[in-house]
């Protein structure tokens, strides 16, 4: 038996053990909030912060490549718009640094939501079949999972494999991105999981994650996930292979 996850867009995410009138507000609520953002400079803006635990304007429009008055009034806007807020950054000498990071309210962006009928599915199969069903049944999504990114995965190398690997997993919706290491490892970091209701609902998503990595880049991963400020980090340490 295969099963598949695919992600929902917020506007469309509704679950099923909802009321019908409570769905539609939910639905509408996202509508909304996604209408807040509007203008691609916005979702620019949005985008590279999720990416990060907090930017100083300077920082941001150095990667946007967009002017310094041009970010900082982006970002006023979207404070006023609750979908940022700010901190400050405590520096050895000097004056501290105003970073900006997104609110709980910036996060409903993005989704985190699979395919619900996934989890309704594992769950029948645990009640039918015993608690190592869903198990199994991960298992097989995991293994096809893994075929189809190595089937697209190029280069001889770690590096080149993990940074291919890397931009697979961003098109994917993670926010995956490739850091390298000076003792010859590295590591993907993601800032996003388009399946982390998975994630809370079957912890063993984690350990099937970190070995589909492995396989597929040939190499030991360890895998450390962790919330900061209500950011989903999740990084995969590669071990060095060559």
């Amino acid at each position: 038996m295969s099963v598949e996850w695919r992600t929902i867009a917020p506007a469309r995410s509704i679950r099923s053990s909802t009321p019908l009138n409570s769905q539609f507000s939910t639905s509408l609520l996202k509508q909304r909030l996604i209408q807040t953002v509007g203008r691609s400079a916005r979702l620019k803006v949005l985008n590279e912060l999720k990416r990060t635990e907090g930017l100083a304007v300077p920082d941001i429009a150095a990667r946007l490549k967009m002017s310094y008055m041009g970010v900082k009034d982006l970002c006023l806007d979207l404070e006023k718009r609750g979908l940022l807020d700010t901190w400050r950054e405590p520096r050895e000498r000097g004056r501290p640094r105003m970073l900006y990071r997104l609110t709980h309210r910036a996060h409903e962006l993005f989704p985190t939501t699979s395919n619900e009928a996934t989890i309704v599915l594992l769950d029948a199969a645990k009640k039918l079949f015993g608690p190592a069903a869903p198990e199994k049944l991960l298992l097989v999504v995991f293994q096809r999972r893994t075929e189809q990114y190595a089937a697209k995965l190029k280069g001889e190398t770690l590096a080149a494999r993990a940074k291919w690997l890397a931009r697979l997993r961003d098109q994917d919706g993670f926010m995956s991105e490739f850091v390298a290491g000076k003792d010859g490892g590295a590591r993907i970091v993601e800032h996003h999981s388009t399946i982390l209701d998975l994630l809370r609902a079957y912890p063993i998503v984690a350990r099937l994650e970190g070995e589909m990595f492995g396989r597929i880049l040939k190499t030991g991963v360890e895998r450390e996930e962790r919330m900061v400020s209500g950011l989903y980090i999740c990084t995969f340490y590669l071990r060095a292979c060559e």
